[in-house]
């Protein structure tokens, strides 16, 4: 069989989407371990502490999101189109050396250069002066990151996309809280988070070793071949994916850093701490999105090869599944944020209105689906260009507009606008270049009872509070889900969902 031949896809299911978007959410439930995390590090480290903390790791993100060329993303193209293992372990061989060796070298020259970059961000006059060891050691980070992005999303790759759960929620999270709890308790400042966080990371590069030699041949990973012609197109591939996702990224990691450079001192260093408590919370709703991001990168771009039309009804089932769950769980973040909240430090109830606004883009951009990710992985290399482009001018303008004046809640307006103009962009393109959308009776009426939810628990809020508003918006919540799940879903859907739709007797 010839090497340049992509293997026959196998058909992709309903089923499979629902299986592998179950265990890419329990993957990604790490971030309601950091959500119920975020506050013991800022009570163990301070408001600007944590908030020095995160500027940091969203500027190593950042850089690694840039070095990696959008390796992560590329993978996911090409080797669900091989079925010679030369090429996929070539493939990824390639990935690995274009990605963890420069990222290798900036971290080294950062860190020889910590004391001249170290003025360029805002803390406050304690933190200030650990500032050039904290980047020293901290951007250690950037490769050990950069390594696991690569080794997970090669897993992925194979359609395996439950092995993050060990190493995202028990070892990465866990290790972290723990090795945070230890610095705490021998004395560190806000350094002991970050190095808590770099420890944590090189446990789990560790982890990923056994990770990657379950899915390849580490023997034959060290002696594949890396011909041109492979070389060319994951470049081409992760070069076309690269403004697309670096647009992405930047609305995650770059809002902190921002803040940090627009406003001066611990001001900037607490804004930008009170920015990240509202994103980690607004994360809890986009879990559900994400997890079918993830699964349908891989099986859109093998599906793609075998039957481009279908994907249509993968979509529709992804978009009708991410209606029904997550506008009722973003309303449920907004009108319990407060009791959320007043487990934190009492300074952060200031990211209230942060939440709710980052909440509500959530849940409009949930309607859509996964539409940026199908438009990247069916070959339109032009379009996530002009989404990114369109995410990144609409953000910048209206953050350097809003920020200085309004601060973090000026910041998380700009976020939503440039969340919601990508994503519905991408709806549009599929719309008008495959004939896709995700529109249809049952979406409008799975959104219907999902709203209808949304404002009982508003009700509520004005009704009553306390541990009673919290109870009774949690059941409003549930039945709410539920009914969304019953009526804005075909039979065909609930079928799909297995084990979980007859215990929640879906069917």
């Amino acid at each position: 069989m010839s090497s340049d031949a992509p293997a026959p896809a196998p058909a992709v299911t309903r089923g499979d989407v629902a299986r592998g978007a179950g265990l890419a959410g329990l993957a990604r439930a790490g971030a309601l371990i950091e959500a119920v995390a975020q506050p013991l590090y800022i009570w163990m480290f301070g408001l600007a502490g944590y908030g020095i903390y995160v500027v940091l790791w969203g500027a190593v993100s950042l850089l690694t999101n840039i070095i990696d060329l959008s390796m992560t993303s590329a993978l996911q193209r090409v080797v669900p189109t091989r079925d010679d293992e030369q090429q996929v372990h070539g493939a990824l061989k390639l990935a690995l050396l274009i990605t963890v060796v420069p990222a290798t070298l900036v971290a080294l020259a950062v860190s020889l250069s910590a004391a001249s970059i170290a003025p360029l961000f805002s803390a406050a006059p304690d933190d200030a002066a650990r500032l050039p060891a904290a980047i020293a050691l901290f951007v250690w980070a950037l490769p050990l990151w950069t390594f696991i992005e690569v080794a997970t999303s090669a897993a992925r790759a194979r359609r395996a996309f439950g092995p993050e759960i060990r190493l995202r929620i028990f070892w990465e999270q866990l290790a972290r809280l723990a090795f945070a709890g230890l610095f705490f308790g021998l004395g560190f400042q806000s350094i002991g988070l970050m190095a808590a966080h770099l420890a944590s990371l090189f446990l789990t590069a560790l982890l990923c070793l056994p990770l990657i030699a379950r899915y390849y041949d580490l023997r034959l990973l060290l002696r594949a071949p890396m011909p041109a012609p492979l070389a060319r197109e994951l470049l081409a591939s992760g070069l076309a994916l690269l403004p697309a996702n670096l647009s992405r990224r930047l609305l995650i990691d770059a809002p902190p850093l921002l803040i940090n450079f627009m406003l001066p001192g611990a001001r900037g260093a607490a804004a930008a701490g009170i920015f990240e408590i509202a994103r980690k919370l607004s994360t809890v709703p986009y879990i559900v999105r994400q997890a079918f991001q993830y699964v349908l990168g891989p099986l859109s771009s093998a599906q793609a090869h075998a039957d481009r039309a279908a994907i249509a009804p993968l979509y529709l089932f992804a978009s009708r599944v991410s209606t029904a769950l997550v506008v009722p769980l973003a309303g449920l973040m907004v009108f319990t944020g407060a009791d959320v909240l007043s487990v934190y430090r009492s300074e952060a109830l200031a990211a209230l209105p942060l939440l709710a606004i980052l909440c509500a883009a959530r849940a409009a951009e949930a309607i859509v689906g996964p539409a940026g990710t199908i438009v990247e992985m069916v070959g339109h290399r032009g379009l996530p260009l002009l989404n990114s482009l369109l995410a990144f001018l609409l953000w910048i303008g209206l953050a350097l507009w809003l920020t200085p004046a309004y601060g973090a809640l000026g910041m998380a307006i700009a976020v939503s606008a440039g969340i919601l103009a990508s994503t519905w962009a991408a709806a549009v393109e599929l719309r008008i270049s495959d004939g896709l959308t995700p529109f249809g009776r049952k979406l409008f009426q799975g959104l219907a009872i999902a709203l209808a939810g949304v404002a009982a628990m508003a009700m509520v809020e004005h009704l009553t509070g306390g541990p009673l508003r919290f109870g009774l918006n949690m059941i409003l919540w549930a039945a709410t889900s539920w009914l969304a799940l019953r009526y804005g879903l075909t039979r065909e859907d609930r079928l799909a969902l297995g084990g979980l739709s007859r215990r929640l007797r879906l069917v």
